[in-house]
């Protein structure tokens, strides 16, 4: 299988917050991935359903579906299970890391955050993938 050079990486952003979701998807185009965003969880299931994401980067705290939720539902799909989900959220306890975990995240990343640390983090999921 051959892969094209030009093909940009699909990165799913599902965060509520507009100013947070302004600042992530500025920083993941600078560094050259396509981005998709969701406002609340049923819409960011929904597109990660249609738009066959290559990652997905999941707040907790969203509308209609929570994070976690949505997570559970796509790492136990077949068709989704595959894709590499970034849990992203100010939610920092211990009991949080540990659910997000049993829902089946391939990460976790506490805001406030460091961009270069997700860009790591996305670089290495993507690369495992």
């Amino acid at each position: 299988m051959t892969v094209d050079k030009n093909y940009k990486k699909r990165i799913l952003l599902v965060e509520d917050e507009k100013d947070m979701a302004y600042a992530v998807t500025l920083q993941l185009e600078a560094k050259g991935y396509e981005v998709i965003v969701a406002s609340d969880g049923r819409e960011g299931l929904g597109m990660a359903r249609t738009k066959k994401p290559d990652l997905i980067i999941l707040d907790l705290m969203l509308p209609k579906i929570d994070g976690y939720k949505v997570c559970r539902m796509l790492k136990f799909d077949d068709k989704y299970m595959k894709i590499p989900v970034i849990l992203f959220t100010s939610r920092a306890l211990d009991s949080d890391k540990k659910t997000g975990k049993e829902v089946g995240a391939d990460a976790y990343i506490t805001k406030p955050f460091e961009p270069s640390v997700l860009l790591d983090k996305i670089c290495e999921l993507l690369a495992a993938s």
